[in-house]
């Protein structure tokens, strides 16, 4: 009897290290991994959007946080190091894996890819969101990693917002469908860990992101064989957002959480 047809597998991503490593990990289980690398969004335009909803203040704040931890990474160093040591993992991509720039995840051009390559499955990891349209228009289930438990640590930063509000039981990372909402879609695995003293804000994510590789290659291979069994989440539901700057150096000082 003829094998079944291995379909490829495609990661959408705006680039990083973190979904280096996820793509890493399955070309590594035997996928035929394609990744489809879009234009991060700006800074200023994410700001904009969070002024609309949160005031010029909490964006700014927010903002100030963001370009925080960008400068502190150098100070991180040492633990992504050790982290990438300890799992055998690299800093880039394997040269065998095409890549195919986009301008956005939700431009016609991505569509035309994905119709060209036609994926068993399609896997974001640090994209911007997916529009509802451009969901109905995906040929294949469509899976997000997030850094974060679903539903009370949707949006960014979940890992920081469970150490910070006493939940260090929730500090993980969720597999889940995309839908229209933030984080919304039907859970597929749950992943927990617990953060060493020498992580903070710039490594909580990629902490996570290796704490659910295992959990991603299951959603993968679960999609691929026609298996999925979404839940949906439990619990309240809340969208974070980064700290404001004030607010994450005032809990950093008080309660050592940085």
């Amino acid at each position: 009897m003829a094998e079944p047809i291995r379909r490829p597998v495609v990661v959408m991503t705006a680039g990083g290290l973190n979904p280096t490593i996820v793509v890493q990990h399955l070309a590594r289980s035997g996928h035929d991994v394609h990744v489809l690398l879009e234009n991060p969004e700006g800074k200023g335009e994410i700001t904009r959007r969070r002024a609309r909803k949160l005031g010029w203040t909490a964006a700014l704040g927010q903002l100030g946080t963001m370009v925080a931890a960008r400068l502190l990474r150098r100070l991180a160093d040492r633990r992504v190091a050790e982290l990438l040591s300890l799992h055998s993992l690299e800093r880039d991509l394997p040269k065998t894996i095409p890549i195919h720039p986009v301008t956005s995840i939700n431009a016609a051009e991505t569509t035309d890819l994905v119709e060209k390559i036609q994926p068993g499955v399609i896997l974001l990891v640090s994209t911007r969101l997916m529009s509802e349209r451009q969901i109905a228009a995906m040929p294949c289930p469509v899976i997000n990693l997030h850094a974060g438990i679903n539903p009370h640590y949707r949006g960014q930063m979940g890992g920081y917002w469970s150490l910070r509000e006493h939940d260090a039981q929730n500090f993980g990372a969720t597999l889940h469908l995309v839908d229209a909402g933030t984080d919304t879609g039907g859970t597929l695995y749950e992943v927990r860990t617990r953060p060493a003293r020498t992580d903070f804000i710039s490594t909580y994510p990629l902490l996570l992101t290796i704490s659910a590789l295992e959990i991603t290659r299951h959603s993968i291979e679960d999609a691929l064989h026609g298996r999925l069994s979404p839940k949906v989440p439990q619990g309240p539901s809340a969208l974070r957002f980064p700290p404001t700057l004030w607010s994450w150096i005032w809990c950093g000082i008080a309660r050592r959480i940085w």
